[in-house]
């Protein structure tokens, strides 16, 4: 599939690029760049996509994404109500590999480093006690100036390649091709699934919006994502419904049908398939947590 490239505004008198967010939408589509990013949600809730990766993002997760991995975060329909109480708060840091020098990470001592950033080729989720302890780092560097701001950096890189309090979440298989240009069409399918996860979808209908045939798409979107589009919608049901488990506002049944699953058998096929859990377990295990 093909993703925008985008281009992450540089300020001429700093290395690289440290901001705050409040407003959802900003950078809100299927993108890459040749930047790492490392951002931290300190408020925000929605659905993730890295590489072939998709789950809920939700306040507290901190994702460090390595070059060229093609990624979006998109906000749940709430923030985008007018005059919404709810707003977001994010911390995103932008740089490049090599920016202090090219031999920097061939150092002996940078090690974690260099092994923070291969992995993170594949998007790395930071967890457990590890997540806090970036939080703040994070925090700092808003607010650090000259050295301290790089010194900043370096140590929770360092945290986050000598922790195993991770989560790898592209597959290793899975590889982004930006020969063509597909970033509307790829745009389309994930903001109409989005859309319309509640519902039935027929394969005619997203086909359609894909400007393709049924029998072309369903090659098309296996060729480019390595999964078929069923098991697409059916993990955003899933992200949807562990949001819904997580706000423990309504019951398991009702879970079901408010993410999209129109039986509690096939709800809890692949939920379960996704998680690894029963979605009960996994809400058991949630609320014992917090």
């Amino acid at each position: 599939m093909k993703p925008q490239l985008l281009k992450v505004s540089t300020n001429l008198a700093q290395s690289f690029s440290a901001r705050r967010d409040s407003v959802p939408y900003i950078n809100n589509r299927w993108h890459y760049h040749p930047e790492v990013e490392l951002i931290y949600f300190k408020q925000g809730n929605g659905t993730q996509f890295i590489g072939d990766s998709i789950k809920r993002f939700k306040s507290g997760d901190i994702v460090l994404v390595g070059a060229h991995m093609p990624h979006y975060w998109r906000f749940d329909d709430t923030y985008f109500v007018k005059d919404s109480a709810i707003t977001a708060d994010v911390i995103v840091v932008h740089f490049c590999e090599n920016f202090w020098g090219d031999q920097f990470l061939n150092l002996p001592e940078n090690k974690v480093i260099k092994y923070a950033f291969e992995r993170a080729k594949r998007g790395i989720q930071v967890t457990g006690k590890m997540q806090k302890n970036v939080a703040e780092i994070l925090s700092q560097i808003l607010l650090a100036e000259g050295p301290k701001k790089i010194m900043l950096l370096i140590e929770a890189l360092a945290n986050i390649g000598s922790s195993n309090d991770l989560e790898l979440l592209s597959s290793i298989g899975f590889k982004h091709d930006f020969e063509e240009p597909e970033n509307e069409r790829i745009n389309a399918i994930y903001d109409y699934s989005l859309a319309n996860y509640k519902h039935k979808i027929q394969l005619e209908d997203v086909a359609k919006i894909a400007s393709m045939s049924p029998n072309s798409f369903c090659r098309y979107f296996k060729n480019r994502t390595r999964k078929t589009y069923s098991l697409f919608i059916n993990e955003i049901r899933v992200g949807v419904a562990c949001k819904l488990l997580i706000e423990n506002k309504i019951n398991i049944k009702q879970v079901c049908y408010e993410s999209g699953f129109h039986n509690f058998a096939s709800f809890h096929k692949y939920f379960k398939l996704i998680t690894g859990k029963s979605p009960l377990t996994y809400q058991k295990e949630f609320l014992a947590k917090n």
